[in-house]
């Protein structure tokens, strides 16, 4: 699944409580990225033993469980609003259901390297989605940034062959179509965001996905083989139910609480190094030039595009 974005970062300080040690606050940060990219090789693991379907299925209403326990334990949690079971519909299904989905789909038919690369693409769809639903005016410079980012990804499906037969393709377009579902869930809920806690957001969406995947879900768990998918098998799920959609996402927010946004994206930017590095040691994937050169311009373009709204982040954040 494909992390935050400086969009999503809270945007008042007035109650942030006592700050933590910086030693802390970047121990926490370190963590969220590691438990963000080893949720690629836990996918890969959960699809040796699994099929995509079954496991996004499943996955989603496991993240609910494990969430509500975190969404109970906040002193202060706001009700949710009638007028807003329609947004959380809409926002469960593509934050969680359209996302998760097409991860679980996408990686069983491409690298890793490939899906992390495409997944830091999000801040620049982000933008485009703003864009074109008028709420957001963009100087050229940033479309520059938008142009190069593009660049990087046709640079990745020459890997292997010619963009439109590689091997890779179907795969990627399934995992970018994951990342225009998380742009959309990010931009159409910036208004409901701005009522609810990043905890209670996560909670009503991931409620929201369960409810619509529970058909799918059904129809999966009465076909799978589950004494057939093992002790490994089931680790991965949790894994990816728990320590991605859960811990880290929780982690994540709690850091924004007090540090600047800018800051705490910038460590996104070393995700793909750390997804590539560990897909290489224990998936026995290996990166190629094209996958660095992309991985490159992909970067360096989502820099360019997301700059100035970086710089114009405030300062420590509190939870929204």
């Amino acid at each position: 699944m494909a992390s935050p974005t400086a969009l999503d970062s809270p945007s008042s300080n007035a109650l942030a409580p006592r700050r933590p040690s910086a030693l802390l606050l970047w121990t926490a940060l370190v963590a969220m990225t590691l438990l963000w990219s080893f949720n690629y090789v836990a996918a890969r693991v959960a699809l040796r033993h699994m099929d995509p379907l079954s496991l996004a299925a499943l996955r989603i209403p496991l993240a609910a469980l494990v969430m509500l326990p975190v969404y109970f334990s906040q002193r202060t949690r706001p009700p949710l609003r009638a007028r807003d079971l329609l947004p959380f519909t809409y926002l469960g299904f593509f934050g969680a259901l359209m996302n998760q989905t097409c991860f679980a789909i996408g990686i069983s038919r491409t690298t890793s390297g490939h899906a992390v690369i495409i997944f830091a693409m999000a801040p620049v769809m982000i933008l485009l989605l703003a864009v074109v639903m008028r709420l957001e005016t963009v100087a050229p410079a940033r479309f520059l940034g938008v142009a190069i980012s593009f660049l990087g990804v046709i640079l990745l499906e020459w890997e292997r062959s010619s963009p439109a037969h590689s091997p890779l393709l179907v795969g990627d377009l399934i995992i970018l179509a994951g990342t225009i579902s998380f742009a959309l869930y990010t931009v159409l809920g910036k208004k409901v965001a701005e009522v609810y806690g990043a905890i209670s957001m996560s909670t009503f969406n991931l409620l929201a996905a369960s409810i619509l995947v529970a058909p799918l879900a059904i129809r999966q768990g009465m076909r799978l083989d589950w004494a057939g998918v093992g002790w490994a098998g089931w680790a991965g799920m949790f894994y990816m139910a728990a320590g991605s959609s859960v811990v880290a996402y929780t982690l994540y927010y709690w850091a924004l609480r007090y540090m600047e946004a800018s800051r705490v994206a910038a460590v996104n930017y070393c995700q793909p190094l750390v997804v590539i590095a560990i897909s290489a040691s224990l998936l026995g994937e290996h990166p190629t030039r094209h996958l660095f050169a992309g991985g490159a311009l992909v970067l360096f373009g989502v820099f360019l595009a997301e700059r100035r709204a970086l710089s114009a982040s405030e300062g420590p954040a509190s939870e929204r």
